[in-house]
C-alpha cells in the first residue's frame, strides 16, 4: 500500500556490535546477508520471514538515526514532484537487486527520508565506460 512505512534502516560505524546490541535489547532476530556487509532486523518472533529493518556502515551523508523508508507507486514522480517542493535527493535511486528501488531525499527542513517502489526486477545498472 503506498504511502505506508515500508522499514527502515539504522547505522553505524561498527554494525556487527549494532546488531548485537539491538538483538540484545529489543530480542530482535538479526540476520547477516551473504557477501554484503548489512543485517536484516527481524522484529516479529512469531514472523520468521517479516523484515522490518535493515542494519549496515553509515553512509558519506552521516546521517544520526533511523532512516524510515515510505512505498511510493512511482519513484521518479515522487521525486520530481518532491523537488518541485522544496526537497533535495540525498541519494539517487538505486536498485536493491531483485526488491525495490529507493531514493534518499531530504525535505525543506533538511530531514532525511527514503522512497521505495517494490520491483522484482530491479537491477543496478553498470556503470558506462
Amino acid at each position: 500500500m503506498t504511502g505506508q512505512i515500508t522499514h527502515f534502516e539504522i547505522y553505524g560505524d561498527q554494525p556487527e556490535q549494532l546488531s548485537e546490541f539491538y538483538g540484545a535489547l529489543f530480542g530482535w532476530r538479526m540476520e547477516r546477508m551473504e557477501g554484503l556487509d548489512y543485517w536484516r532486523m527481524h522484529l516479529n518472533p512469531t514472523d520468521a520471514e517479516a523484515v522490518g529493518g535493515g542494519l549496515t556502515y553509515r553512509p558519506k551523508t552521516d546521517p544520526k538515526g533511523w532512516l524510515q523508508f515510505v512505498h511510493v507507486e512511482s519513484l521518479d514522480d515522487s521525486i520530481a514532484l518532491a523537488e518541485r517542493m522544496g526537497a533535495k535527493v540525498v541519494r539517487s535511486k538505486t536498485a536493491v537487486p531483485r526488491t525495490a528501488w529507493v531514493a534518499v531525499l531530504a525535505d525543506p527542513s533538511g530531514n532525511m527520508f527514503a522512497v521505495w517502489q517494490p520491483d522484482v526486477t530491479a537491477f543496478p545498472m553498470p556503470e558506462p565506460d
